[in-house]
């Protein structure tokens, strides 16, 4: 009888240790101390905050007089990979210290840019001035990217990503990898 007894006891215990910890994924256990992980999906476009602001940056641009590109925006693992490779294994100039993850493109959460010229041309020209106002184009386009709550890489103190706009609404490169992501209502300064 005791034995029939401790046996039921060792399942009602290990029943209830199941139930206490199913629904808790992300919870480190309290028996072991180990994090179990959720698999958390990458994205597959630009996140809907990013796609709307590039929008209005290419709206108030060309209210400006000034035709702006958006040349790139998601990015997956592997396109990341291969720009990496550029200027190291493969042929071309070093356009990144990214590898594939390790760039807010992977996680929808930036684009590059270019500026388009009458004739149709697409450049990188940062001294460029279609409009004639006497201002650089680029520099027009980089405040209004500012003003809509993006970073502009051409800011950063070791390589400067001239084309680069992003917004990391919080989270570094290591919170994404982690699995955090932003959630389609962030908060991001709302100039208009």
């Amino acid at each position: 009888m005791k034995r029939i007894k401790w046996l039921l006891f060792l399942i009602v215990l290990g029943i209830s240790t199941i139930l206490i910890f199913k629904d808790n994924e992300t919870t480190p256990s309290k028996a072991t101390g180990i994090e179990q992980e959720k698999v958390v999906p990458l994205p597959t476009e630009l996140h809907p905050i990013v796609k709307e602001r590039s929008d209005q940056l290419v709206q108030q641009a060309a209210k400006k007089g000034i035709v702006v590109l958006v040349t790139d925006g998601f990015r997956s693992t592997e396109e990341q990979n291969t720009i990496y490779e550029q200027g190291r294994t493969a042929e071309g100039n070093i356009v990144t210290n990214a590898k594939g993850g390790e760039s807010y493109h992977n996680y929808g959460l930036a684009i590059d840019f270019a500026l388009e010229t009458p004739s149709g041309d697409v450049i990188w020209d940062r001294q460029y001035d279609r409009n004639e106002n006497g201002k650089s184009d680029w520099s027009e386009v980089v405040q209004i990217a500012k003003s809509l709550g993006f970073e502009w890489g051409g800011d950063w103190k070791n390589f400067k990503d001239y084309p680069h706009l992003q917004m990391d609404f919080g989270l570094t490169i290591a919170d994404l990898q982690d699995g955090q992501r932003p959630d389609e209502l962030s908060n991001v300064a709302d100039t208009q």
